[in-house]
């Protein structure tokens, strides 16, 4: 983990968090059980095997930026429906972490959730975790308009709806390439390299911070900042 001293950080005010592997460890077992989900989805569809979904689906997300997208640009799927069937998951499977909780309300500014995933879901992960009451707002692919990160006017949309300076504003995300449009426009970034993903693959000049444990590392941003 890269030192997080005071003086970097100290102009921040604005704190944006992916959700998905970002406020809870990427090894629990309640993305796998979406990404299931998504293959038994695209299977009813398109009437295809196992496997074709599965490779269907990862094009997708590779050309779309996520899987949705896709679907309503190729088969006309209403994004309602397809998130309601692939949310529809355990959440219990998450351990509340409350103490995070207590180190994100502490960061001086505003404090966001922005998530490829839908509102719902997302409260309901946030419920569980114990951090409900933490953030200001929540930004998810609805308001994206179906836009997803990494797509740059994912961020520009995030900016304007929720009146950010990208240069005062920092991203943490577990998913190194949807860095690369946040640092393009000036915030600070921090990859959570926590195995969800093999790598930055294409360098990691957008990436100003490179940690494996949020809380560690919130812990330490506090403990120079309240001292500085």
């Amino acid at each position: 983990m890269r030192a997080a001293m005071a003086a970097p950080l100290a102009h921040i005010d604005t704190w944006i968090f992916d959700l998905d592997n970002t406020l809870y460890p990427a090894h629990s077992p309640l993305f796998p059980q979406i990404d299931a989900r998504m293959g038994l989805y695209i299977q009813r569809l398109l009437n295809v095997d196992a496997i074709e979904a599965h490779r269907i689906q990862k094009e997708l997300y590779h050309s779309h930026g996520m899987t949705l997208p896709g679907l309503m640009a190729l088969h006309n799927v209403d994004p309602h429906e397809f998130l309601a069937q692939v949310h529809d998951v355990d959440i219990e499977v998450l351990r509340p972490h409350p103490e995070l909780g207590d180190l994100i309300s502490r960061l001086p500014g505003r404090k966001y959730i922005f998530t490829n995933a839908d509102a719902p879901y997302a409260n309901r992960v946030l419920e569980r975790l114990g951090l409900t009451d933490v953030f200001d707002a929540l930004h998810d692919i609805h308001a994206l308009d179906y836009v997803p990160k990494p797509q740059a006017p994912a961020y520009e949309r995030l900016c304007r709806a929720l009146d950010i300076r990208p240069d005062g504003a920092i991203f943490f995300e577990d998913m190194a390439r949807n860095l690369a449009p946040a640092k393009a426009i000036g915030m600070t970034t921090v990859w959570i390299a926590n195995g969800s993903e093999q790598g930055p693959g294409s360098g990691t000049d957008h990436i100003d911070y490179t940690i494996t444990d949020l809380a560690e590392f919130l812990a330490e941003v506090l403990t120079t900042l309240e001292s500085a």
